[in-house]
């Protein structure tokens, strides 16, 4: 049992591009790193800015910043949900994805045990790959994701009228 106080390990968290993912990650981190754990916490550099403040452990948790990569259409100097429409969002979800090859690198280099992450499902080819423990750490409701999930657009237009 006193081996296991003793482990420590070294996570990597990739939340969405939007404050409301980040700061509840980031919130984990903290709790995470009270307890001697290493995080680091992956974001685009302008939500680093924003979130500084809020890194209660800087000595265990390091923020890694990357680069948005262009999205034909998407606002120039777009870095997070806070600077798009929502009829947007999709542009940054392709962005996302194309990060991934950035996301490995990191991954491959930084050697974390684990990574939290919630909308990037690419991540666990990568972490299988490199035999990383992943982790989904959703921080909406399932309601949420239902509607992110099931297209609702393929729904026959009868769907919820009473037959009689």
């Amino acid at each position: 049992m006193a081996e296991c106080k003793n482990l420590k390990l070294h996570i990597a968290m990739f939340p969405w591009f939007a404050t409301g993912h980040m700061t509840p990650f980031l919130h984990l981190s903290n709790e995470i790193a009270k307890r001697g754990h290493k995080i680091i916490f992956m974001l685009p550099k302008k939500a680093q800015i924003q979130l500084q403040h809020l890194n209660l452990h800087p000595n265990f948790i390091t923020f890694h910043t990357y680069t948005i990569p262009y999205v034909d259409s998407l606002p120039l100097g777009a870095k997070t949900a806070l600077d798009i429409s929502i009829s947007s969002v999709h542009l940054l979800s392709i962005a996302m994805d194309r990060t991934r090859e950035q996301v490995e690198n990191i991954f491959q280099a930084k050697t974390p045990n684990m990574v939290f992450y919630d909308n990037a499902r690419w991540i666990l080819e990568i972490t299988k790959q490199l035999g990383i423990k992943s982790i989904c750490y959703n921080v909406v409701s399932v309601a949420s994701l239902a509607i992110a999930v099931v297209s609702t657009c393929n729904l026959p237009k009868d769907r919820g009228q009473r037959r009689n």
